[in-house]
Parts: C-alpha cells; sequence; structure tokens
C-alpha cells in the first residue's frame, strides 16, 4: 500500500482544458505517488477523460505543467507518455481478435531477429515472464478472440506493463467484468502497486472505489472539488460530493404484483452481424406489474436478443408474442404501435438523431400522428409545446429544446429518450443498459422512472451488465450466457455470488 512519503511519479498543476463552449478542465491539480491506487470520480462531464487523455498525451492542455519522475513534459502524442512509463488501458480494448496474445502485446514494438524476423519465441518467453512476474497468469499462445473478457484485460495490461509502463491509467476497467472478474482485477491492481506501479483508476462504481483505492479525487464541473481516503468515506458521501447534493441510492420499490403475461419468447433465435448463432433457443415470459432483469456479461447476445424483440434485426426462428399478438417479424415502427417502450443500449445510434433539436428527438415515436402532424405536415408549436412540457418534467439539463441533442451530456441524452418513451401509454418496457456511463444522479432519476412504470401495471424488460442495477431494480432475475438464459431466480435467490458465478457460465 502507498504512503504519504512515498514519492510523486506523476503531478499534473493547473491543468486547463476549452473546447467550443465547454470549458472541460479547470485549473485541476492532481499528485500520485509510487505504488499508489488513485480513483478518480465524476459525473458524467466533470472532465475525468480529459484530463486523463492530457496525461496520456492525446489532448494537449490550454494551460497548466504535468511533472513525471520529478521533470517537467511536454507530450504531444501517447508515444511521448508511454517512453516515460505512462500506459493507458482503454475502457474498449484496443486487440486484434486472430492473434495471438504474445502478438497482440508486441504489436508496434516486436522483438525481430536477423533479417527483421520476428522472434515469437522470445516473444512468448517475454511475455509469460511478465505475466509471472505480475500475478496476471496468461498462455501467450492462446489466440485472444477465445479468451473471455477479463482475460482480454489482462493482455492490455501486459502490453502497457510490457513497454515498462510504471504508471498505469486505467478507464472503467470493470465495465464488461463479472464480481468474481473484477475481485480477480482488484487483486492483480494490488499486485501491481505492491511491486511500485502508480496506477490511476476511473470508474463510476462507488463500492469498487472503497475496494481498491488508496485515495479518492473528485471532479465536478472540470474543477477538483474534494480528496477522500476510504476509510472515511461512504458511497453516499462519496456520491453527494461528486453530484453536489444528496443521491439516494437504494432503489426503494415495494413488492411487485405481477398480472397478466404481456411478453412470451419461445425458442428465439438470432443471427450476429457475422451470420453466426447469437441466441440459442431462448425463452423466457414478463407479466405486467414485474420487472424481469437479464444479467449477464456484455457480448453474451443481449444487444441481437434486444435487437429482434423491438424489430431491428431479424429473428431466425422461434417466435415473440407481444400483449397477445404475434411479433415475431414485426418492423420497429409496428412494435411501437403495440405500446412498446424502448431504451436501447446505443443512445446514439438508436435512441436519437444527433443532429435534430431536442424537441423533435422528443417525438420520434409518433410525430406521424395527430396532434403532432396533420396530412403529413408537422405542427411546430405542438412539438415545441410538448418538448418544453417534457424537458421540465424528466429534469432535461438543456439552454433550450431547440438545442442539437449532440450537444447534451451522455446523461441528459438518456433523460431526453426516457422521456420520449414513458410519455406516451405502456405496456411494455425494454430497457438495454439503461443507466450505462451516466453519472450517480440521473441513474437515480432513471431508477425511479423505471420502478414508477412497473407499478402503474408495465411490464419491464431490463438488461443490464451491471449487476447491482439487475439485483437493485428487479423482482426476477435471468441469467444470459453464450446466447442462452441458463437460470431464471426470484430476487431473493439472486445472491450476487451465484449470479455472478451464472454469468461466467457456472452452474451454479
Amino acid at each position: 500500500m502507498s504512503n504519504n512519503e512515498a514519492p510523486i511519479v506523476l503531478e499534473a498543476k493547473g491543468i486547463t482544458k476549452q473546447f467550443p463552449g465547454v470549458l472541460a478542465n479547470d485549473r485541476v491539480d492532481l499528485t500520485l505517488r509510487r505504488g499508489e491506487i488513485l480513483a478518480l470520480l465524476g459525473e458524467n462531464g466533470a472532465g475525468k477523460s480529459t484530463l486523463m487523455n492530457i496525461l496520456y498525451g492525446l489532448y494537449r492542455p490550454d494551460a497548466g505543467e504535468i511533472w513525471i519522475k520529478g521533470e517537467h513534459v511536454t507530450l504531444h502524442s501517447p508515444g511521448d507518455a508511454i517512453a516515460r512509463g505512462v500506459g493507458m488501458v482503454h475502457q474498449h480494448f484496443q486487440l486484434v481478435p486472430v492473434m495471438t496474445v504474445a502478438e497482440n502485446v508486441i504489436l508496434g514494438a516486436e522483438v525481430t531477429r536477423a533479417a527483421g524476423y520476428i522472434d515469437k519465441r522470445e516473444a512468448n518467453r517475454r511475455v509469460r515472464e511478465l505475466s509471472e512476474q505480475y500475478g496476471l497468469s496468461i498462455d501467450p499462445t492462446a489466440e485472444v478472440d477465445d479468451l473471455p473478457v477479463g482475460l482480454q484485460q489482462r493482455v492490455e495490461i501486459i502490453k502497457a506493463l510490457y513497454r515498462n509502463a510504471d504508471i498505469l491509467i486505467l478507464d472503467e476497467p470493470t465495465a464488461v467484468l463479472t464480481p468474481q472478474e473484477a475481485n480477480e482485477l482488484f487483486h492483480i491492481m494490488r499486485e501491481l502497486a505492491g511491486r511500485g506501479v502508480s496506477i490511476i483508476f476511473i470508474t463510476h462504481k462507488l463500492k469498487e472505489v472503497l475496494a481498491v483505492a488508496d485515495r479518492i479525487v473528485v471532479l465536478r464541473g472540470g474543477r477538483s472539488v474534494g480528496a477522500a481516503a476510504p476509510a472515511e468515506s461512504t458511497e453516499a458521501s462519496l456520491a453527494e460530493l461528486m453530484v453536489g447534493r444528496k443521491v439516494i441510492l437504494q432503489v426503494d420499490k415495494d413488492e411487485a404484483e405481477p398480472g397478466a403475461m404481456v411478453l412470451s419468447i419461445d425458442g428465439l433465435e438470432v443471427m450476429d452481424d457475422r451470420h453466426h448463432k447469437a441466441v440459442k433457443g431462448l425463452s423466457l415470459q414478463v407479466c405486467a406489474g414485474e420487472i424481469l432483469g437479464v444479467a449477464g456479461v456484455q457480448g453474451n447476445g443481449q444487444r441481437e436478443f434486444v435487437e429482434a424483440l423491438t424489430g431491428l434485426r431479424p429473428v431466425a426462428g422461434g417466435t415473440i408474442t407481444i400483449a397477445g399478438e404475434d411479433a415475431t417479424h414485426y418492423t420497429p415502427r409496428q412494435v411501437t404501435e403495440l405500446d412498446v417502450a424502448h431504451i436501447p443500449e446505443d443512445r446514439e445510434k438508436h435512441g436519437l438523431v444527433m443532429p435534430y433539436t431536442i424537441a423533435d428527438n422528443l417525438v420520434l415515436n409518433r410525430y406521424y400522428r395527430t396532434p403532432y402532424s396533420r396530412n403529413a405536415v408537422l405542427n411546430r408549436d405542438q412539438i415545441a409545446e410538448n418538448g418544453a412540457r417534457l424537458v421540465k418534467q424528466y429534469d432535461v439539463r438543456t439552454p433550450s429544446i431547440f438545442t442539437h441533442a449532440s450537444n447534451l451530456s451522455g446523461g441528459n441524452k438518456q433523460k431526453v429518450i426516457v422521456a420520449r418513451e414513458f410519455s406516451r401509454p405502456v405496456k411494455l418496457l425494454i430497457a438495454n443498459q439503461p443507466t450505462r456511463g451516466i453519472d450517480v444522479g440521473s441513474i437515480e432519476f432513471i431508477h425511479k422512472q423505471i420502478v414508477a412504470q412497473r407499478d402503474n401495471g408495465v411490464a419491464v424488460l431490463l438488461v443490464s451488465a451491471e449487476l447491482d442495477e439487475i439485483l437493485s431494480l428487479s423482482d426476477r432475475v435471468a441469467v444470459m450466457f453464450d446466447g442462452r438464459i441458463v437460470k431464471t431466480l426470484p430476487i431473493e435467490e439472486a445472491t450476487r455470488e451465484r449470479v455472478g458465478l451464472l454469468m461466467a457460465g457456472s452452474e451454479a
């Protein structure tokens, strides 16, 4: 564990970075000591990613200084940062699936023999040595495509260590991990820190910060608003520091009172973009007035499953019945007309039209109906009136309803989708990763809205890779692995440990 006597290895002084209309970093100071795990917390738009991109050489600051190991440096590129021992593991891995672990690790820094041939034996030896030295336990000859995401992340860490990184930036490193894989990562982080590697850990999961960090720094509105020691902090105190007000972290809901079946899926089969079967004979049912949570590590067919339900992807086999009607091969509009609301996984691709105004985005699913249009002519006054009402009701933070959706923060984009989908009669809500990448304040708001829908008799299908979200919102939990539902549990039996094992493919 680090202590206050350890030397400072990285220091940011007065870092300022402005983008058009946004002051992303406002005179931010940050220090990192040798062997320290520093957690960086903040809402969406707080400036965390901008600051890390500056420290990794992806952005140049408008003002301020960076010091690495006592030397004042100017970073023109990631290559400059890597040369000074700074490595970054991005949330979305930068790996070539068809190559081996060793080939991915040495890519761009190849070990060669005479005549320029790559020395694969030496590459394998060095990767094996590194993995053993830091307790990363991975086969250098394994093909990356065959590895679970937890091991793929280890490959990214080894890539940085191979380039002699002793300062590691981890961006949302547990976003796609099971609880067991996350615990293994924390063990690896402590092992690295014990060997003198310094780590900056960006996350929005407060439990993880308290579990693994030595020190916590919170950004809000582009400024550093405080530092805290995990031993003196709680999830509630950190959330309040992030948002600037008290946040209710525990979802408050009564016991469900399920009614008639609304969604019935029988033997569903769906192909992915490579024409491989992603959903394999999946069956489940959701009733009015209940939340069925589908838990699973990202990449086990959830995306294809939801796209098939909402008409965005063709069904290869099986049936989908919504409110008694066969909707197996319905288009997205036909599904919507069955009073189905959809919060998509990718809000920018499937949830919003980015160049459109907020007001226009709020009628995307009914612009062709009265009072928003007549004889194919839009009623702009009604669209504006609807926009003003929903922006106020759903607390969308925007200077105007005529602001383009592309200018909103992630949390506010999500609120626009929720406002549009919930402001009409709904029988079935399909929510896919409804709080991905948004801050605790927006999460609190959206969770309340989902529970309110359930209490109004709506059948809710919640698909999320966030196990805490599944466990706090669901009345029943179905675990999805390799395109199948491997088990459905009442919420009383759905412990973190049991669901986590099922997510990893164990028949717990």
